[in-house]
């Protein structure tokens, strides 16, 4: 099973991916409670019996690194660190190197180094014969002090004896190395209690007096290594073949090797993946990060940790080697609950194997950042991130979060100045993410509710369908080299691939259009800007691509008509899901109440409501993939078509009831034939529980009707509230649920 393999994780809500943990056996059930609770949090009483002085507790996000393969076996690495886009390159490194047999390591035995310093020693060279001559006297008085260590096979296993002569600046130092097997201790207590106990036994065999008594940060007899090899064809992206990044890296690597000031900032990198790893398992960063670099110094000058070549065959290869020394028994598992259970979470057996995870982890850190600097730069490649940092620290609430997001990208200022004045300018009420000139100049494409005809408008039935006051707004800028697609909201940030066998899924969309505008040859910068949840079903990919090919449109002065925008947003439906009806499409563009009918042409008529009513959508949270909801209804039609085609019957003369009490304006009838329709849905079964759950609350707050609305499995309900919609809202919230007032027609 490989455990370590979680598709799509960093789209899941924080709820769906602790149950995917769990789901995958990696998280107890008592775990699984914690986290869900908050019960890993350190408590403040917890941290004033850690430290002095203690006025709180500060927090920092853990995150898990995913797909890795290491000596063959999966992880999941936490991560415990606030600097956004780590998480996500780790993991997208462990997945290049998991295709090519992940990585392999290898570590020495847990040793850590004790020091003893020796001064005013009468006769050094008399002194270091009588401490080769007594070692085993000396070990067995280091091990008479921790006699458990001893029997868990570990101890004082040698002695070493160094000289430095004394110079116009220093005085002559005798040196003694007390090497120290630690086992699954990180041990610098144990280690400064041996030095602590042997220091007057060395005193009387060498006639010097003990100075410093202490462990050395400096772990090289506990060397770590970590080596990959990553095939030149896995590395090709963003518009850069594999050997332009192979040899990339392989260049940048060799200037991090002679040149100390790239190397501080290319150690740096390295660091950033390893003293997460320290942090999250409660081991100590800053001694893992003085080792690292005192390692790093130890030649005629400070140089990198790794080294990226090329093998025989031109594949990549990277190795790392440094010293590790670090744990997994001890204090901070008992006084910091979250350390206990991310060492669950790692399920490393032993301190050598947790090292050996964290050489891994940093060298895949090094790999992401190398490779994102020689393709077209980490700033460039991060500016989203960086918004979604800076808006944090400049305040924006959850509410407000994305939209600032989208206005600081937008605006090229991405500074905590302009997210303030940024924060006060968004209108909480209007819930506007762009004030009304930046909307003016931006092409849009419209989201949509079904409010009856889901699934069997595919199938000839007809469909009722509505534009809701959340859009998607686009435009397009001139760009030096490629095309760039962005989109803040989502978290979007990608240099389109015209390969349409490298395309990621978000790219395909808009690489269709530039193919049949005929502009796949001009370079260009779309940025997309949504107020729309993703995968939520409400219409957002058509959408997009109707704001795209508006954008484009305006752009280049194509002179494209609605309809050629609508025929050209259905194309890109047809990449996005399959079999699509075409109704997504159709609202996206004309952005107008309509009833639909499948065919070639469709029938399209306009619908118009006596009065505007008013809708609540719940959002479950599930990510709503419409091509595989389409898919299971096509797959149970084929198994039982005659009851497959009797619902979709039943759902075209529900809509055409619903289409006679909208005429009426009799709300309490369209109410019930909503209801009426949900069963039918649920019959072809694409609800899920989420959904069940909205529905059942809009229904018990005061709504006249609630149903699924789009593809289903997960996405949005939608309830229909011409009195209580804040009732409705409310309840929503209390169970954990998001949710939007609307007002259709």
């Amino acid at each position: 099973m490989r455990k370590s393999l979680f598709p799509s994780f960093h789209k899941l809500s924080v709820r769906e991916r602790v149950r995917s943990v769990r789901d995958q056996g990696l998280l107890s059930s008592q775990d699984y409670k914690a986290l869900l609770n908050g019960d890993t949090v350190l408590d403040v009483n917890d941290a004033d019996t850690m430290i002095e002085n203690v006025i709180g507790v500060m927090g920092l996000p853990v995150g898990l690194g995913v797909n890795f393969l290491i000596n063959n076996k999966d992880y999941v690495v936490p991560l415990a660190v606030e600097e956004p886009s780590i998480v996500a390159a780790l993991s997208f490194a462990a997945k290049t190197a998991r295709a090519a047999g992940g990585f392999s390591t290898s570590s020495d035995s847990p040793i850590l180094i004790g020091q003893i310093q020796l001064v005013d020693v009468p006769n050094t060279s008399k002194a270091r014969q009588v401490l080769e001559r007594r070692k085993e006297d000396v070990l067995n008085l280091a091990n008479s002090l921790h006699p458990r260590m001893v029997a868990r096979g570990g101890g004082a296993v040698d002695l070493e004896v160094i000289l430095h002569p004394a110079t116009s600046d220093t005085v002559e130092m005798l040196i003694v190395h007390l090497l120290v097997d630690t086992r699954d201790a990180m041990g610098a207590n144990l280690v400064n209690t041996m030095c602590e106990g042997v220091a007057s036994f060395l005193e009387s065999l060498t006639g010097g007096r003990v100075f410093l008594r202490i462990l050395s940060n400096l772990a090289d007899r506990s060397l770590v290594r970590a080596t990959v090899e990553i095939p030149v064809e896995d590395l090709a992206g963003n518009g850069f073949d594999g050997e332009q990044v192979r040899d990339g890296i392989i260049i940048a690597s060799q200037f991090a090797a002679v040149d100390a000031y790239r190397a501080a900032t290319h150690n740096k990198g390295i660091m950033n993946g390893i003293d997460a790893v320290a942090l999250a398992t409660g081991n100590d960063w800053r001694a893992v990060e003085a080792g690292a670099h005192a390692f790093a110094a130890r030649g005629t000058h400070y140089t990198s940790l790794s080294r990226w070549t090329k093998t025989d065959t031109g594949a990549l290869a990277g190795e790392i080697e440094l010293p590790l020394r670090v744990g997994i028994v001890g204090g901070p598992l008992q006084s910091n609950p979250s350390v206990a259970m991310n060492l669950r979470l790692a399920q490393v057996g032993s301190s050598r194997e947790l090292a050996e995870v964290m050489a891994a982890v940093g060298l895949a850190q090094n790999l992401s950042a190398l490779r994102a600097l020689v393709t077209e730069g980490i700033q460039r490649g991060h500016m989203t991130l960086h918004a979604r940092s800076v808006a944090t620290a400049a305040g924006a609430s959850p509410e407000i979060f994305d939209a600032v997001v989208e206005r600081l990208v937008e605006s090229g200022e991405i500074k905590i100045w302009k997210a303030e004045e940024i924060i006060n300018q968004v209108r909480l009420t209007t819930g506007e993410t762009l004030n009304h000139d930046e909307r003016e100049q931006l092409s849009a494409g419209h989201g949509k509710i079904i409010l009856f005809g889901e699934h069997a408008v595919v199938y000839g039935s007809r469909a009722i369908a509505a534009p809701v006051p959340l859009a998607v707004r686009a435009r397009v800028v001139d760009e030096d080299e490629g095309v760039w697609l962005v989109v803040p909201r989502w978290g979007v940030e990608q240099r389109l691939r015209m390969d349409p066998a490298k395309q990621r899924s978000f790219e395909v969309p808009a690489a269709l259009v530039l193919r049949e505008l005929g502009l796949t040859d001009r370079s260009m910068r779309i940025e997309v800007f949504s107020e729309m949840p993703r995968a939520m079903g409400l219409g957002g990919s058509a959408a997009v691509a109707v704001a795209i090919i508006r954008a484009i449109d305006r752009h280049f002065e194509l002179g494209l008509s609605d309809d050629e925008i609508n025929k050209l947003a259905y194309q890109c439906e047809c990449v996005a899901h399959g079999t699509p009806s075409g109704i997504d499409n159709t609202v996206a563009t004309f952005g107008q109440p309509l009833v639909y009918r499948k065919g070639d042409p469709p029938e399209i008529h306009s619908l118009r409501f006596p009065q505007p009513l008013t809708f609540v959508i719940g959002l479950t949270g599930v990510e709503s993939l419409t091509a595989k909801m389409v898919a299971r209804v096509r797959d149970g039609r084929r198994r039982n078509r005659d009851v497959y085609d009797t619902m979709f019957k039943g759902i075209d003369a529900v809509t055409g009831q619903a289409l006679e009490a909208i005429k009426r304006f009799d709300l309490e009838r369209l109410g019930e034939l909503m209801n009426v329709c949900q069963g039918l849905l649920n019959g072809l079964q694409v609800s899920s529980w989420e959904l069940e759950e909205l529905i059942q609350i809009a229904r018990e707050n005061g709504a006249l009707g609630a149903k699924l609305t789009g593809g289903g499995g997960g996405g949005s309900m939608i309830a229909l509230c011409p009195d209580r919609a804040g009732d409705v809202m409310d309840a929503m919230q209390n169970a954990g649920y998001q949710s939007i007032e609307v007002l259709v027609g």
